[in-house]
């Protein structure tokens, strides 16, 4: 994702890379970001986040949970606003983003493609239009590096599901199935999860009747849309002093909200 976004904005006309992060000791640390994307730009890749941050508007973070946390305090002390693609935080990990989100403007998203967060809103509309009756079920399929599962796509895709229909997802959730199940429960959202080779991301939500199927379906095949949707949410809020934002406010899907 580094690469992409790199790439990314150099293309772009009216967004400048102040800055490129790698962790202490990785052997691209004093190169030329624009190298990676084979466009030199006198940015060196650095693992000083405090001096690399300083003066710049936005940083866009696709790393860790960990990492994203420290990230998180050095841009409330700089005043840097963040985009963050990052998954799999822990619950306390969210309440310090969300705490963070009091001082400066936060974009935060499971995916910042814009085709899968139209796929969110179609899942909203298919969920409260279908009602009980119809059996769900998410599969994801990703690389086999990927190291948290299910994805937080897929999880945001259960999640819009249960709102929709008044369920509460950590109650309805099935993450998998093995032996002697038993019959499925009516409000059960079930998880599937596939992994392997170079899988970029793929999602697929089944709305399962009687005589029929519906899926909402996205299929990534490179990761320029992650990195194109991530530099329209940095524009978004460029111009916020506060606030937790999504991708579904950066598309003007989401009703208004009190912001900073």
């Amino acid at each position: 994702m580094g690469r992409a976004l790199i790439e990314a904005v150099l293309r772009d006309s009216d967004l400048r890379l102040a800055a490129a992060l790698e962790v202490k000791g990785n052997p691209h640390v004093g190169k030329d970001a624009g190298e990676l994307a084979g466009s030199p730009c006198d940015v060196k890749i650095s693992d000083d986040l405090a001096k690399s941050i300083a003066g710049c508007d936005v940083l866009i973070d696709f790393t860790r949970p960990e990492g994203t946390v420290a990230h998180l305090a050095a841009c409330r002390k700089q005043g840097v606003r963040m985009v963050i693609g990052t998954t799999g935080f822990g619950d306390g990990q969210k309440k310090e983003i969300a705490d963070g989100a009091r001082e400066i403007a936060i974009a935060m998203s499971p995916n910042f493609s814009v085709g899968v967060n139209v796929a969110f809103r179609l899942l909203e509309v298919a969920a409260k239009a279908l009602g009980k009756g119809y059996d769900i079920e998410i599969v994801e399929a990703h690389h086999r590096h990927k190291v948290d599962a299910p994805s937080g796509t897929a999880l945001r895709m259960g999640e819009v599901v249960a709102r929709a229909l008044g369920r509460d997802l950590k109650k309805s959730a099935i993450y998998g199935r093995e032996g002697v199940t038993g019959e499925r429960r009516d409000e059960t959202i079930g998880f599937a999860t596939v992994r392997g080779g170079d899988l970029v991301g793929e999602h697929t939500a089944m709305f399962i009747g009687a005589g029929e199927r519906l899926e909402v379906a996205h299929r990534a095949s490179s990761r320029a849309n992650f990195a194109n949707g991530a530099l329209r949410a940095a524009r978004f809020i460029a111009s916020k002093q506060s606030g937790l934002f999504d991708m579904q406010d950066v598309l003007g899907f989401a009703k208004k909200r009190d912001e900073g």
